[in-house]
Formats: structure tokens, C-alpha cells, sequence
């Protein structure tokens, strides 16, 4: 029998193992050299074994869209404050994450991507996402309007070279003037070019999905309502089978007869859940800044101070599993594909699955999808 703690070679019996294909009932996962090496149901290979005594397995959680946690933001330019945040999550079972900046000017902006840069290097996150600063002033949320640009062909290239090659994921409203050429600019460079923070019409946004606009950024918040005369981005986005839609599944952001919609519409190739969280994640109530603007979060439920503007998320990506299961009607094998399969499939990473040859990135739930333990590639994540 193994002992939870440190890099292992074992083979994880007798768990409700949620594979590709289906759920095992006593199924087993072997790892080896941080790497699912088989996966079966029954009789284990010979080897040393740790025994789930029937909790879920589940693979590692992937969120494309986080801000900070732990009490720390990824703006932070000290890298240790960056791997406290990154750790917060990967203890709550995120073992793949971006690091999204939020809107601020483009010399500021730039250094905050060079130095997340060298941690994405080495290992800490997967990449970054910028949310801003091209976005729409009528539908800002949390973002300075004040620091708001069009994606202009300079700014957009500055930034992409400062990340050398880690910036995966951009958050663009397309109707801003170069909205659909900044979306060509992002494709032709091998990276996501998402739509939100948006005001545009239904007929603003089918250009840039034409020009290669793959992800909504938190679908229905910070966009142009859904109206039955005008369905705006968040009907164009909803409807067309090229686009994932990002769902925050909080129960704050969203109702959940509002996430079930979504959810069984996109279907379970194109939805993802994401925790759009800031650095308050794991912490708790008390005073933040966010991208220079003073936030308060009171009752879990972060919000501008002065206004009723909600300003990201406390949460973690084990709730919003829990919650999509629980609250929103999703099987677990829907919300194993948005909170794994689907966000690793955008990022081209090899993870979010429970398969051999992927890297072994594991979930260990109880019956009340609460975890109990976290590897990340072979190794236990300690508390």
C-alpha cells in the first residue's frame, strides 16, 4: 500500500474511474513516471497499489480562465506570490491553468506578460490569457473604461512578443474598431482569440467568428443581452457549432437553469467551466484590487466598491464541478468533459483525460465530488 505524498509509481485501485468511454465501477489507473501507463476494471497489475475504496477518479481540472487565488493575482510581478496562487488552485484539483491579466495599459501590460512568460517556462502555468484591455467600454464589468483600446495592430504584436509564445488565449470585442482584423492577427499567431466584454450585434460578431474566433469569454456575463428581436453575441455565439462557450458555474454569475440551457445546447464539445477567479479564491470576505480598481467581496461575492458590478469569482474549480453536477443537472461525465477534457482539448494539452499516455493528472472525489487528493503529473499535491 502507498502513502499519499510525493512523486509515486502505483497503481490507484477500486475508485469510480470516469474514463473517455464510460465509468468503471472498480476500476484501476497505473502510473508510472508521471503518466498514466493502463487503465482497466478488476484485477490490478502486480505493483504497489493505493485503494480508492469507491471514490470517483476523476482527471485533472483545466481552467482557461483565473485571475489569482490563495490571496495573491497573477498581475503580481514577485514570481512567488504568482506559484502561492497557482498553488491555491492546484490544491482545489486544477493542474492545468492560464493566467488571465485584465486590462491595463500596454506598457504595464507588457511587463506583466514578460515576467508570467518565464513562469510558464517553467512549468508553474500553462500560458496566458489576456482579458483586456480591447474591449468594450459599454460592457466593462470590472475593467477600467478608462484604460479600454481598440486591438491595433502595434499593441496587439507588443504583446504577443513579450509573451514569446505563452500568451494562448485573448479576449477581444469585435466590433471595436480593428476587432476582426486583431482576431485574424491572433489566429495567424497560434492563439485562441476569444469574444467578450462585447456590445456588438449578432451581425458584428459572425465576422470574427468567420475569421477564426474559437471561445466566448464568460458566456452571458459582459456581453449584450440575449433579446428575442436581437440575439446579439450571446445568441450568434451559443448557436454556431465552431464556437466553446465559457460558463461560470458559481451559481452567482449564472443561474443554473441558465448554465443547463447552455450547457445541453453547446453540448459537451463545446462547453467549459471556468472560474474567472480573483485573488480572494481560497482566502475569503475582505478588501482586493483588480486590474487598479478596489473590489469588495462580502458573503463569497467579490464586487466593484461603490457598485453593484460583479468583479470575478471566488471560486475554485472543484465547486463549479460540484455545482454543474448538483445544482444544474449536468451527469458527471458532462462535467468531467467542460471542467478537463474540452478546456485541454482547446489548449492541445495532453491531459484532461483518463487514458494511457496522458500525463497523470488526477482528481480523487468523494461521494459529494468534495476532493480528498490532487496528483499532478504523478506527484500528490501536498497541502
Amino acid at each position: 500500500m502507498s502513502t499519499w505524498g510525493g512523486p509515486v509509481d502505483v497503481t490507484l485501485t477500486g475508485g469510480r474511474v470516469v474514463t473517455p468511454d464510460g465509468v468503471l465501477d472498480r476500476g484501476w489507473v497505473a502510473v508510472r513516471d508521471g503518466r498514466i501507463v493502463a487503465v482497466g476494471e478488476g484485477a490490478p497489475p502486480d505493483g504497489p497499489t493505493t485503494d480508492l475504496d469507491g471514490d470517483w477518479l476523476v482527471p485533472g481540472f483545466v481552467d482557461i480562465h483565473c485571475h489569482g487565488g490563495g490571496g495573491e493575482a497573477f498581475t503580481n510581478a514577485d514570481p512567488e506570490r504568482v506559484r502561492k496562487a497557482a498553488a491555491a488552485h492546484r490544491r482545489h484539483g486544477t493542474t492545468t491553468l492560464l493566467a488571465s491579466l485584465v486590462s491595463r495599459p500596454i506598457p504595464e501590460l507588457a511587463d506583466q506578460v514578460s515576467t508570467l512568460a518565464e513562469l510558464v517556462q517553467d512549468g508553474v502555468v500553462q500560458g496566458i490569457h489576456l482579458e483586456g484591455p480591447f474591449l468594450s467600454a459599454a460592457r466593462c464589468g470590472a475593467h477600467d473604461p478608462a484604460i479600454l483600446r481598440p486591438p491595433d495592430p502595434d499593441s496587439v504584436d507588443r504583446l504577443l512578443r513579450a509573451g514569446r509564445g505563452t500568451v494562448r488565449m485573448v479576449t477581444v470585442a469585435p466590433e471595436l474598431e480593428h476587432g476582426v482584423d486583431a482576431v485574424r492577427r491572433l489566429v495567424d499567431n497560434d492563439v485562441l482569440a476569444a469574444i467578450g466584454h462585447t456590445d456588438a450585434t449578432e451581425a458584428q460578431i459572425r465576422p470574427a467568428v468567420e475569421a477564426g474566433a474559437r471561445v466566448a469569454t464568460h458566456l452571458f456575463n459582459g456581453m449584450r443581452p440575449l433579446h428575442h428581436r436581437e440575439p446579439g453575441p450571446i445568441g450568434a455565439l451559443l448557436d454556431d457549432e465552431r464556437v466553446t462557450v465559457e460558463l461560470i458555474c458559481d451559481l452567482v454569475h449564472l443561474h443554473p437553469t441558465t448554465v443547463r440551457l447552455a450547457a445541453r445546447h453547446a453540448g459537451v464539445g463545446r462547453t467549459v467551466l471556468i472560474t474567472d477567479a480573483i485573488a480572494a479564491a481560497g482566502v475569503g470576505d475582505g478588501v482586493y484590487d483588480v486590474g487598479g480598481l478596489e473590489v469588495r467581496v462580502v458573503d463569497g461575492v467579490p464586487t466593484l466598491a461603490g457598485g453593484a458590478s460583479l468583479a470575478g469569482s471566488t471560486l475554485t474549480m472543484d465547486t463549479a464541478f460540484r455545482n454543474a453536477i448538483t445544482s444544474c443537472g449536468l451527469s458527471v461525465r458532462e462535467a468531467v468533459h467542460a471542467a478537463s477534457t474540452r478546456p485541454a482539448q482547446l489548449l492541445g494539452v495532453d491531459a484532461g483525460e483518463i487514458r494511457a499516455g496522458l500525463a497523470a493528472d488526477l482528481v480523487v472525489l468523494d461521494a459529494e465530488f468534495k476532493p480528498r487528493e490532487v496528483m499532478s503529473r504523478g506527484a500528490w499535491v501536498k497541502d
